[in-house]
């Protein structure tokens, strides 16, 4: 099968497409035929040698990518039966093995996919969708009528929080640049924030939950506009000493969370997906020949939504 493998830490040219053999399986695993995966900013940090690398770095060979959707080709476990159609993040944050023709996951990682969801679809609701999920609704806890704000709104894992956050009743505040404002709104988001020379001294503490998908800075600002008793979650950088200090100084919750691969949280956000809940946004599809122009795209941080290839 065609598989692509990391040569070593660095830029698109360390890709190498090569010929392998499809992956046995252990007990409790599916062999997935790959129809469609999702490209996250963990890729090409991973890519780079930050991100995940140093947990996956000693494997030969190395295959990034964890988001999947595809057909169950072959299987060792009762959950799901040959021709099934299935997503999921794998392994994440160890080996996924994504970017290939066949990949052995853990049924307890996959749900099964929506027959009136695409593949395409199925797989750009994967990492940012658990991320968002477990965010918003397992750590965050929110709640009807508390007021919630997410950074980066019109990007992959914003863009799907806005839309869960809604759900669950929440008055929803986005960030975007302005030019992303309608998009960001037509998530369902009641207020949006043009983050360029924004006044968050100024702002007020006003939100019960703050989603973070930037870091650096931002966290800082985040501190600014929360509640005392609210809570931050950062996602890309984690909360450094110094700003957990500040943040306890006003009462407020600051943490680090790292997304993990959850076969029940995904049957949730199948359902969602099902009801058209959560609806992901596809910026761009390309084909597997092309996993450097998807990475580049990735990397220029101007995405809006999700970017998929196709196999």
């Amino acid at each position: 099968m065609k598989a692509i493998a990391l040569k070593a830490p660095g830029g698109v040219e360390q890709f190498e497409y090569i010929e392998i053999e499809k992956p046995s399986l252990s007990e409790g695993e599916v062999l997935v035929q790959v129809k469609a995966i999702s490209i996250n900013p963990v890729d090409t940090k991973s890519r780079q040698g930050k991100g995940v690398y140093g947990r996956i770095k000693t494997e030969r060979p190395l295959i990034l990518g964890w988001d999947i959707a595809g057909v169950v080709a072959d299987t060792k476990s009762d959950q799901f039966k040959v021709g099934d159609a299935v997503f999921g993040m794998v392994n994440f944050p160890g080996h996924g093995k994504a970017y290939a023709e066949y990949v052995a996951a853990p049924a307890n990682q996959l749900t099964l996919k929506p027959t009136d969801v695409n593949f395409e679809e199925a797989a750009a609701a994967t990492l940012v969708a658990l991320t968002a999920w477990q965010a918003v609704v397992h750590n965050a806890k929110v709640q009807s009528g508390q007021k919630v704000l997410v950074h980066a709104a019109a990007g992959g894992v914003g863009h799907i929080a806005v839309q869960i956050a809604k759900h669950l009743g929440a008055e929803v505040t986005g960030t975007s640049s302005q030019k992303n404002k309608a998009f960001v709104q037509q998530l369902g988001a009641d207020h949006h924030i043009d983050y360029h020379n924004y006044d968050w001294v100024g702002h007020g503490a006003e939100f019960d939950f703050v989603l973070d998908t930037i870091g650096g800075e931002n966290i800082d600002h985040s501190i600014e506009v929360t509640k005392p008793g609210g809570t931050i979650i950062s996602i890309p950088t984690g909360i450094n000493e110094h700003v957990t200090e500040k943040a306890k100084e006003r009462g407020i919750n600051g943490y680090f969370m790292l997304v993990k691969s959850d076969g029940d949280d995904m049957a949730q956000i199948a359902s969602r997906l099902e009801k058209g809940v959560i609806k992901p946004h596809i910026y761009e599809t390309y084909p597997f020949s092309q996993m450097a122009e998807a990475h580049t795209q990735q990397e220029t941080g101007r995405t809006v939504g999700k970017i998929i290839i196709t196999m």
